[in-house]
């Protein structure tokens, strides 16, 4: 086996690599683990999450570039969400065992108490050409209706199968920016992508207006000397979605909320979390903690679905910071007696195209959800996030997020001590009333192990 001193000079040495996107994956692989302390041990390891079904495994080192392995996370189920009068048990792709356990809490508890609802408000996406321009802006704005016809007839063969389908260009816009930067200018049009996520759609589409707008500007009349010269900056469009918005809800009598916490009265529980809320409202730290629980239950769902939920946070994120300061998505009101808790958010979504198609347990994950068009994917997917933000905020502001955090990463740290079965049983009935930290279990598996070798000797 190779020494320690002679890895550590590997890792001093390591060097630039020519070609390696156009090397086999073997080879790929080898390049890299030569890196490692024990490189033999090192290729086994990544091989081992090799599919033994080469079909499959040949589409997953599609999905990506210079792929020597897969990686998994936990495809989990949060059942029992009555959502607008219907039960889903809904897919969760996510490392995090509490995420699911508070799901899966909050869905059993409103079940029972007329579920969830949703509403979508829009579905309108955002695309945007950057520009500069130099000239009389009044000539450009006068330009723009001749342009638009233009754009929308050069984009044809592109929108044709989405229109089809009920969705393409909704309008396109002007926007003067000049007073935020010199000489730049926008064309900003609006997208109906129907069940896809449509960002190829939406960034063909704008490609195609930047060509045709420094095509018009040229050859027009209108226009003369340096008027005639358009810089395209980028056409690309906006993960920002303020118009592709669903929300969210849940209310109860608030003396039902008696039943969460016996120790505190419906009143008592429902101003503590009015309490817990209110604070995400005026406190950017706190609002940005509030805020993940909610992508905790939305990023699985969309990993679970092939969506892009970096995308999906970004929107959410700038949403939150609408009105200039970074605040809590959520909303709560207690009127008339009654608990209305809910959340609207920014979500674009698809249900074809992309890893819909393709990934396997993207397609069953769909499935499961009783194939759902985008929109139904958009109720869903915020229906997860309120449920895990409900139920972060309840244990917040009753026991305390450690309580039920910790027995549920009771298993990662027994198997960080690589516990035997034996151990790990014994371990959960130990902490079944006893808090959990590392320092704690570490003490009990050693005394564990203490008594077992004493018996042994």
């Amino acid at each position: 086996m190779k020494s320690y001193i002679h890895y550590k000079e590997q890792q001093k040495a390591k060097e630039l690599i020519n070609g390696f996107s156009r090397m086999p994956k073997e080879e790929k692989l080898r390049k890299i683990t030569k890196y490692f302390y024990d490189a033999d041990s090192a290729e086994e390891d990544f091989k081992s999450f090799w599919y033994e079904d080469e079909r499959i495994q040949k589409l997953f080192d599609e999905f990506s570039e210079n792929t020597i392995s897969n990686y998994y996370f936990p495809y989990s189920i949060a059942p029992n969400f009555l959502i607008d009068g219907e039960v889903y048990h809904i897919p969760m792709v996510i490392e995090e065992s509490s995420v699911v356990a508070a799901a899966s809490k909050s869905a059993k508890f409103w079940a029972s108490h007329g579920g969830f609802h949703t509403k979508i408000h829009s579905t309108v996406k955002v695309g945007q050409v950057h520009f500069t321009w130099e000239g009389d802006a009044s000539k450009l704005h006068a330009a723009m209706p001749e342009m638009k016809e233009r754009f929308i007839e050069k984009t044809k063969p592109i929108t044709a199968n989405m229109e089809e389908r009920g969705g393409g260009i909704i309008d396109i816009e002007l926007v003067d920016k000049t007073s935020d930067m010199e000489n730049y200018y926008q064309l900003k049009a609006s997208f109906n992508t129907v069940d896809s996520m449509g960002a190829n759609f939406i960034n063909s589409c704008l490609e195609e207006f930047a060509s045709e707008l420094k095509k018009y500007v040229m050859e027009s009349n209108a226009f003369e000397g340096k008027e005639k010269d358009v810089n395209v900056i980028m056409s690309i469009l906006s993960n920002y979605t303020p118009d592709c918005v669903v929300e969210t809800w849940v209310e109860c009598d608030i003396e039902d909320l008696a039943e969460l916490e016996e120790e505190l009265s419906g009143k008592e529980y429902a101003e503590k979390f009015r309490k817990g809320v209110q604070v995400a409202k005026v406190d950017k730290f706190r609002a940005t903690t509030h805020n993940k629980g909610i992508f905790n239950g939305v990023d699985a769902v969309a990993l679970a679905t092939g969506n892009d939920f970096r995308a999906i946070e970004a929107a959410g994120h700038t949403y939150a910071a609408r009105d200039g300061q970074y605040r809590g998505l959520t909303d709560l009101t207690l009127e008339n007696g009654k608990f209305k808790y809910s959340l609207k958010l920014p979500l674009s979504m698809g249900t074809v195209g992309g890893l819909t198609n393709l990934h396997p347990l993207v397609k069953k994950s769909l499935q499961l959800l009783n194939n759902p068009k985008a929109e139904d994917l958009m109720r869903i997917a915020a229906t997860a996030g309120l449920a895990n933000n409900f139920g972060a905020v309840h244990s917040l502001v009753t026991k305390g997020i450690q309580l039920g955090h910790m027995k549920m990463h009771l298993l990662n740290i027994l198997n960080a001590f690589e516990a035997t079965e034996e151990e790990k049983n014994q371990a959960v009935k130990y902490f079944k009333n006893i808090k959990v930290s590392y320092s704690n279990v570490a003490d009990f598996i050693k005394a564990l192990r203490n008594e077992k070798s004493n018996r042994e000797s």
